[in-house]
C-alpha cells in the first residue's frame, strides 16, 4: 500500500544523549515532513517516526546499536476507533525521557500493541 495513507516505523538504538544529535534529528524530521516522538537521555533510546511513505522510507539513521525493530509500513490502528491525536497536522520532533510516557503516547496514538511488540514487551498483545 502506498500514496498518501500514513505509515510508520519504530527505531530502537543503545541511547540518543547528544543534544547536537537531537539537533540533526529535529532538522531530518522536518526535511522529511514526519511527526517523531523520541525517548532521549538514557537507554534505551527509541524513536518512532510516521508520515507518508516517502517521508518514513527517508527517515534514514546512523547510530550506535541502531535497530530497525518496526519496518515502515502503513499505520494500522489497534480499533476502529479514530486516535487521540490528528496525526495529519502533526509534523517535527517531540521528545520524552521516560519509556512510560512513550507507551502512553503510543497508546494516543493507536498503536500501542504494536509498540509493545516491537520493543519486544510482548509477543501476542493485541492485533
Amino acid at each position: 500500500m502506498s500514496g498518501t495513507g500514513m505509515w510508520n516505523a519504530l527505531i530502537r538504538t543503545h541511547h540518543i544523549t547528544s543534544r547536537k544529535k537531537v539537533t540533526k534529528l529535529k532538522q531530518a524530521a522536518t526535511l522529511h515532513s514526519v511527526y517523531v516522538l523520541l525517548r532521549s537521555g538514557s537507554s534505551p533510546g527509541i524513536m518512532y517516526v510516521e508520515g507518508s511513505e516517502a517521508g518514513v522510507e527517508g527517515w534514514k539513521l546512523r547510530y550506535k546499536d541502531y535497530q530497525l525493530a518496526c519496518r515502515p509500513a502503513p499505520v494500522k490502528h489497534e480499533d476502529a476507533r479514530r486516535p487521540n491525536v490528528d496525526m495529519r497536522s502533526d509534523h517535527g520532533l517531540s521528545e520524552t525521557d521516560s519509556v512510560k510516557d512513550f507507551g502512553q503516547q503510543m497508546q494516543d496514538r493507536g498503536v500501542h500493541s504494536w509498540w509493545r511488540r516491537g520493543m519486544g514487551y510482548s509477543q501476542n498483545d493485541g492485533p
